[in-house]
């Protein structure tokens, strides 16, 4: 794992929207769609994949890099997205990949 790490959470709050997240059905306007050269249902399965793994603590570096890469994306695309169902369930997404990250950020020494 990176070295200079925050100290891990107890995960509440991400096993939350892990949760919320499993148990919300995927926005049908978004099936298929890429927006501004990211696709979608590919950030969804991407970010919700790295999200367990940083539960079961097993989320590595390249994990933590891939995570990062999905943010950019998420922070690119919610702006464009325009139906209100869609922008609620990608900013849970950012949220929960937000949550799963902050787990990894440098400390400020």
């Amino acid at each position: 794992m990176i070295t200079g790490m925050t100290e891990r959470h107890d995960g509440g709050r991400l096993a939350r929207l892990c949760a919320e997240h499993r148990n919300a059905p995927y926005p049908a306007g978004s099936r298929g769609v890429d927006v501004e050269g990211v696709e979608l249902i590919l950030l969804d399965a991407d970010v919700a994949a790295l999200a367990e793994r940083e539960l079961d603590g097993r989320l590595d570096d390249a994990g933590v890099a891939m995570l990062w890469r999905c943010i950019a994306g998420l922070d690119k695309v919610l702006p464009l997205i325009g139906d209100e169902y869609g922008a609620s369930y990608f900013a849970r997404l950012r949220a929960m990949a937000g949550e799963a990250a902050a787990r990894h950020l440098p400390s400020a020494v």
